[in-house]
């Protein structure tokens, strides 16, 4: 079974989130979604909701599991049993940062390949943090974030 893990804040989770996941059940049996969990990072909604907000767009995917973690996502990968991790690009710029961690992830464990999936080009303008300002703002967000989700 190949398992492979997409980590991210999901602060709030977006359509290009969904895009990804949805595109990446081609390749895996199972996606585990890991909702981060970093003590230097501000977030907007607690773990509790994003995890809430993640699990409510995937519900009805059986090979979709959605979990909290803390900590390395290589390590989580470990502890998950999972060989690959999902990273999606939008840009040149999101390209350099994650080849960088992909990198380090490779040391630190070897049997961990981070996979990279281009953004759709409808979804590759929209950021957690634009829908974030857009909330902030009172702007139409339900515009970027799946049906559903109640903010």
């Amino acid at each position: 079974m190949k398992t492979a893990v997409f980590p991210g804040s999901f602060d709030p989770i977006t359509l290009g989130h969904v895009d990804i996941v949805e595109r990446s059940l081609k390749l895996f049996d199972k996606i585990i979604i890991g909702i981060g969990e970093n003590k230097d990072k501000k977030y907007m909604f607690s773990s509790a909701k994003r995890t809430e907000f993640v699990y409510k767009t995937f519900r009805n995917e059986k090979n979709i599991v959605v979990k909290p973690y803390e900590g390395l996502t290589v390590n989580f990968c470990k502890e998950n049993d999972a060989k690959f991790i999902i990273r999606g690009l939008r840009n040149p710029a999101d390209f350099g940062f994650e080849k960088s961690i992909a990198l380090t992830n490779r040391e630190i464990n070897g049997d961990v390949e981070t996979v990279f999936f281009l953004t759709n080009t409808e979804y590759s303008f929209i950021s957690s943090s634009i829908v974030r300002d857009l909330i902030k703002n009172n702007g139409d967000f339900k515009l970027f974030i799946p049906e559903g989700i109640t903010i």
